[in-house]
């Protein structure tokens, strides 16, 4: 192939990041794989075993298990989700298993074989006990890493962090002062809407404009069935930070849009700071969970009371009203259809 050699003023690296693995697994891409395999399956698994209960493994895992696989999720951490609220853990946990997916919770993994067909797992569980688990196909999502290996950027002089991530500065700059990044190569969430958030704030900043991210307001997003979403704080790290908060929730099965589109699994969840009742969190699970976020997102950009939701008129019958109702419930539990 032939070079091209191009030249710019500027220089923003946005490679992106590639799935993780763990340093005793072989990643053959065949029966023991990453997301980027698990999209391009030629047969559905009789026995799928998830690797990792975040994100990727559930959504991949649900799929699948849609599709008629058995999936078992092998997860480290006494949840799933593990860095979403508490409640959406428990709720979607609940669900999952209903569903027929099955958890293998506080397991450590320590070692992934493949027999022809078969790909055996061994594990400690939570009393140190050996356990294993067998299946047709391993699914190994245990993160994601920024993708930085090969770039050269040694040879601009541009550091990186511990973790391979670019650094950057507040405003997203390098170390080289006309070169940024954004994006999973970055700290942060790796998220594609943060990574587009990232990306108009240098192109404003070049532009000699003052943008800014609120990365608190960067709304998280678990595309199972029913869907997952979370923006702000948790009740964790609430508690963690020794604020003083007051809680409504709503479940999605009191809703009549809910029973009339027979998805009646989640809830909303709002967490209101106890004093000035401004907005501080808000967690759903349930049927548009991705779409509903939005207004937790733009209530807290706008630093709105969880009284300011329960007074905004919401359309009946729609998914929306457990928000109102959980506002509702976060303002002197006055929720109207519970």
């Amino acid at each position: 192939g032939s070079t091209e050699t191009i030249e710019s003023k500027y220089t923003i690296i946005a490679t992106g990041s590639k799935p993780s693995t763990l340093p005793f697994i072989t990643l053959d891409k065949e029966r023991v794989i990453t997301s980027t395999e698990a999209l391009n399956l030629k047969e559905i698994p009789k026995h799928l075993v998830v690797i990792g209960g975040g994100v990727i493994g559930l959504e991949l895992g649900s799929v699948y298990l849609r599709l008629g696989a058995q999936v078992t999720v092998v997860e480290f951490m006494d949840k799933i989700i593990p860095g979403m609220d508490g409640a959406l853990s428990k709720e979607l946990t609940k669900v999952l298993k209903k569903q027929g997916m099955k958890f293998m919770l506080s397991t450590a993994v320590s070692a992934v074989e493949r027999n022809g067909d078969t790909v055996k797992i061994t594990a400690k569980d939570k009393k140190g006990e050996e356990v294993t688990v067998e299946g047709d196909y391993c699914l190994v999502s245990v993160g994601r890493k920024p993708y930085t290996e090969g770039l050269g950027l040694e040879k601009a002089g541009v550091e990186l962090d511990e973790r391979g991530r670019v650094k950057v500065n507040d405003h997203l700059q390098t170390n080289v002062a006309n070169i940024y990044a954004i994006g999973d190569v970055i700290k942060g969430a790796m998220l594609a809407h943060k990574a587009e958030e990232e990306g108009v704030f240098v192109a404003e900043t070049l532009a000699g404009q003052k943008p800014h991210i609120n990365y608190n307001l960067i709304p998280g997003v678990v595309y199972t069935w029913p869907e997952v979403a979370g923006v702000g704080k948790t009740e964790e790290q609430l508690k963690e930070e020794g604020v003083a908060y007051k809680v409504g929730s709503f479940p999605m099965r009191a809703l009549g849009r809910s029973r009339a589109s027979g998805d009646v699994d989640g809830l909303v969840k709002i967490i209101a700071d106890e004093k000035t009742d401004e907005v501080l969190g808000m967690h759903i699970v349930g049927a548009r969970a991705a779409d509903l976020i939005a207004e937790g997102v733009i209530a807290m950009e706008f630093r709105a009371s969880a009284e300011d939701i329960a007074r905004s008129s919401h359309a009946h019958p729609t998914y929306a009203e457990a928000i109102k109702e959980a506002a509702l419930d976060a303002t002197e539990k006055r929720t109207i259809h519970m």
